[in-house]
């Protein structure tokens, strides 16, 4: 693969791929985002990667994945409303192995348009809960994206050493919109305010002393 400037932003429509998105122009990057709907209850999230990619004036390609709720439906409750939703971690919101999968589709993209990087959000406060947030799986991850390429890819997630709020004032000084972001699991009018990801966002607001945008329904 030719070395290019190019990247492949995996964008959720969450502050921190909006957060990773920004600082990737920032960096000089020509940036292109994918995003992805995989049977998530929370649509909102792919609306508001739209928005972010076109604050950003870059591309950003929606890839249908929902069938994929056929494979993981009955375990995880950010797919199948009939699983309690808690506000606290639980197995049941994890999606199994969703970043690799997401990932898989980032390298086909990046193969098909000549870019050699791609960054996710993944970060700090993740990586004791979710495996498919560390870096030895995403630098495995790269390993046979390489091996199955033939080309030479870098992925990272350049906010791994640092806790969410980090990531939240990063993204604050970059000047991220994070009114147009979206953590809920559920697809409100507002944020719920109480699953899991609503109270990881109220936290890491407050501990980065920056004000909440959010409008949340408690």
């Amino acid at each position: 693969m030719k070395q290019t400037n190019k990247c492949v932003i995996v964008l959720s429509g969450g502050p921190d791929s909006a957060t990773v998105a920004y600082w990737a122009k920032e960096q000089g990057f020509d940036i292109h985002n994918i995003t992805f709907k995989y049977g998530q209850i929370a649509t909102k999230e792919v609306a508001c990667a739209k928005k972010i990619a076109q604050k950003l004036h870059a591309t950003i390609k929606i890839v249908d994945l929902s069938s994929l709720k056929e494979v993981f439906g009955d375990v995880t409750s950010l797919c199948n409303a009939s699983i309690p939703m808690t506000s606290s971690f639980s197995q049941p919101i994890i999606v199994p192995f969703r970043n690799a999968i997401f990932l898989s589709v980032a390298v086909s993209y990046a193969n098909s348009i000549c870019a050699n990087k791609i960054f996710y959000g993944a970060h700090g406060s993740d990586e004791p809960f979710y495996p498919d947030c560390r870096r030895e799986f995403y630098k495995a991850f790269e390993k046979a994206a390489c091996l199955g390429t033939g080309t030479e890819i870098i992925i990272e997630a350049p906010f791994s050493d640092k806790p969410k709020s980090e990531t939240i004032k990063v993204g604050a000084e970059l000047g991220v919109p994070f009114d147009l972001t979206w953590s809920c699991y559920r697809d409100g009018v507002k944020h719920c305010g109480k699953c899991e990801s609503c109270i990881n966002r109220k936290k890491a607001f407050a501990e980065a002393g920056i004000p909440d945008p959010t409008e949340y329904e408690e």
